[in-house]
């Protein structure tokens, strides 16, 4: 039979453990198992004063750089929201339920504290990591690149001046030995460069 209206009641106190919460077999349960961050503190110890405020622990800092690389997040604004929610987030950073999350704005001041020499050796010590793991191999490369139409005014073509005798060359070669041809012009401007018609196949 059709069942009554779900109540909602979402302001009651309710007794939960987040180690319970997230499932054994959790991905971020496996890279707290197998990515040792505690080193990073050696790293980082001499970009402290003495004295003053504890600052955020530089491991949760690195887990957070982690889950915002595995999450595809841009934003630090949007990571520290996201993680808010996450269940799986707050277990990898070893914050509970009623523990409040660092400020995103604190994360680009530590960001600035480290500089580009202690993140370049955090990149190298994971890759190195996967190495002696059997995950890198180095025998295989792979690129990312995507085809973006040029940009070209067209309309600011010029006629290309004669050199010597002869009849001057009517665009770049092409592989095979041919040349583009879309009438011997170049972009004002730019005397060495050379304009191919749009989609003109280069093979």
């Amino acid at each position: 039979m059709l069942g009554p209206p779900k109540t909602r009641c979402l302001d009651r106190p309710v007794l939960a453990s987040l180690e319970a919460l997230v499932p054994a077999g959790h991905f971020y349960r496996h890279l707290d198992a197998v990515l040792d961050l505690t080193v990073v503190r050696e790293w980082v110890a001499g970009r402290y004063a003495e004295r003053g405020r504890p600052g955020i622990d530089p491991v949760v800092f690195f887990k957070l750089q982690l889950i915002m690389f595995f999450a595809g997040i841009r934003s630090e604004r949007q990571l520290i929201a996201a993680a808010n929610l996450n269940l799986a987030h707050r277990w990898y950073l070893g914050y509970h339920l009623d523990e409040p999350l660092p400020d995103h704005s604190s994360l680009s001041k530590i960001r600035a504290r480290y500089g580009l020499a202690i993140f370049r050796r955090f990149f190298d010590h994971v890759v190195g990591l996967c190495a002696d793991a059997g995950l890198v191999w180095g025998e295989e490369l792979f690129f990312d690149a995507t085809k973006v139409r040029a940009n070209a005014a067209m309309g600011s073509v010029a006629p290309r001046p004669a050199r010597g005798r002869g009849r001057p060359p009517r665009g770049p070669l092409r592989r095979g030995g041919g040349r583009c041809d879309r009438g011997g012009g170049v972009p004002r401007g730019e005397p060495r460069a050379s304009a191919c018609a749009a989609g003109h196949s280069g093979a």
